[in-house]
């Protein structure tokens, strides 16, 4: 990219050599993150024996090129900005000459004073103000698997946003009966925007997407905070893959069944994850197949012993009785323990299966 635009680039726009390079910069990392979103996400559909094909996708499936609508940079460290007047101003490379800001860093202190290390920064314009998102790093511990850490196992759904139960055999639920709701709040209003068809409709519409996005990311946030504050230190958090999974919507309303399609789980898995990382534990990932209908007791695999009218499973050999969820929670935490003793990718085998 940089051969082939970076001389056009100087001659036909007013940007200058380092704005020119930052622009390189946000296209290649936005392109590199759908081209990861696709590939996480390959396209399925039933052939004429009825039977799911799943083809892996890439950026050729593109409709049309990625477009930004938003004016933003990206500034590195020292070259494009910087803190001045014993932190009270910020320097930064704009169109014309350098400019001097005043800023506030009104709940971030701690990133300014401590030992974290300031990297690239965004300038980003929205809803008539300019906010600058600056990345920080922190040299931490490695998550140590030994001296027995404690295990934490993580189902997510829809019912419960999050299920977690851990080795000690204590259980947390995060209830999303709040969050569906609000979902059908936010649906109720999308659909009277859409059915208007108006250019104010419209603009509303774009901000109704931004607001529900801004709650989605602050809930995630806080169920991964409650769960690095819960556990603390030396946790091994195990999630499932959820890679090409979809959840089983037969419960849930009929203006509701999108939910599990909108909801960023993988956004949730990810705050989880640098979160960890900064208190010295760590997130792993295991295969989804039958967590929810292994009894965690017997062993035994039996997919009617799960009762979803009634949201338990009941095992019909050992009588042994459990919330769906909490037993998802279970088996995942099982894998957790299998994984810490030195299996690389630890999955439930279905030699014992019934029915």
């Amino acid at each position: 990219m940089n051969r082939h635009l970076y001389k056009r680039f100087r001659q036909e726009s007013p940007l200058n050599s380092q704005m020119v390079e930052s622009v390189f910069r946000t296209v290649s990392a936005r392109y590199k993150t759908v081209q990861k979103q696709m590939k996480q996400h390959p396209y399925r559909y039933k052939n004429k024996e009825n039977k799911w094909i799943q083809v892996s996708r890439d950026l050729t499936w593109l409709v049309k090129p990625i477009q930004f609508h938003r004016p933003q940079a990206d500034l590195i460290r020292q070259s494009n900005y910087s803190f001045v007047d014993k932190m009270k101003q910020i320097s930064m490379t704009t169109l014309g000459e350098r400019t001097k800001l005043g800023f506030t860093n009104k709940g971030f202190e701690k990133y300014f004073a401590e030992d974290w290390k300031l990297g690239t920064a965004k300038l980003v314009h929205n809803r008539g103000k300019w906010f600058l998102h600056i990345g920080i790093t922190k040299e931490v511990g490695d998550f140590d698997t030994k001296n027995n850490p404690q295990i934490v196992g993580i189902d997510r759904g829809l019912r419960f946003l999050a299920t977690v139960f851990d080795s000690k055999g204590k259980t947390l639920f995060f209830d999303g009966q709040m969050i569906l709701r609000k979902r059908k709040k936010f649906l109720e209003i999308r659909r009277q925007l859409q059915a208007k068809g108006s250019k104010s409709a419209k603009e509303k519409l774009k901000q109704l997407a931004q607001r529900e996005n801004r709650w989605m990311t602050d809930m995630n946030h806080r169920i991964a905070k409650t769960l690095v504050v819960a556990y603390g230190s030396h946790t091994l958090f195990v999630l499932e893959d959820l890679t090409n999974v979809t959840f089983s919507t037969n419960d849930l309303p009929k203006s509701l069944r999108n939910s599990h399609r909108s909801w960023s789980f993988f956004q949730l898995e990810s705050f989880l994850t640098y979160k960890a990382q900064a208190i010295q534990s760590a997130v792993v990932k295991v295969n989804p197949a039958f967590t929810s209908q292994r009894c965690p007791k017997c062993g035994i695999i039996k997919k009617a012993n799960r009762h979803h009218e009634t949201h338990e499973y009941w095992c019909e050999q050992c009588q042994y009785r459990c919330n769906d969820d909490r037993l998802g929670a279970m088996n995942i935490e099982i894998l957790g323990q299998e994984w810490l003793s030195g299996v690389k990718h630890p999955k439930i085998k279905n030699l014992t299966t019934i029915g």
